[in-house]
């Protein structure tokens, strides 16, 4: 199974329109974009919103392709932005996870540490 990331990487979309999201996920805004976007119970996880977010552009993109009257390119750029943004978020709270320390490491600061240490 292909990882949201290998999906999202394998999109083929017109340079404009990627350009115009790529520029407008710098000013992504997820409390304030995400409820609008994708429902009222925006999700937490960045997987999940990515997921949601995914599945509502898709029948857009088919929209672009077959040239619908119906078609939004703004509204496409605002979901292509937001999954931007999005993959972002869960790359960068991926690379935190890696990094933390074990959850049984104490920090070797504060008085409490210090009498463990010493």
């Amino acid at each position: 199974m292909q990882t949201l990331s290998q999906i999202v990487s394998g999109m083929r979309r017109p340079r404009l329109l990627v350009r115009a999201a790529r520029i407008g996920s710098e000013g992504y805004t997820r409390s304030r974009h995400l409820p609008r976007l994708i429902g009222a119970q925006a999700a937490a996880d960045p997987e999940e919103a990515l997921t949601r977010l995914l599945e509502t552009e898709e029948p857009l993109d088919a929209a672009r392709r077959s040239g619908s009257a119906g078609y939004s390119p703004a509204r496409h750029v605002e979901l292509l932005s937001a999954i931007i943004a999005e993959l972002e978020i869960a790359r960068r709270e991926q690379a935190s996870e890696e990094i933390a320390p074990p959850p049984d490491h104490a920090k070797a600061s504060g008085s409490a540490s210090f009498l463990r240490a010493t």
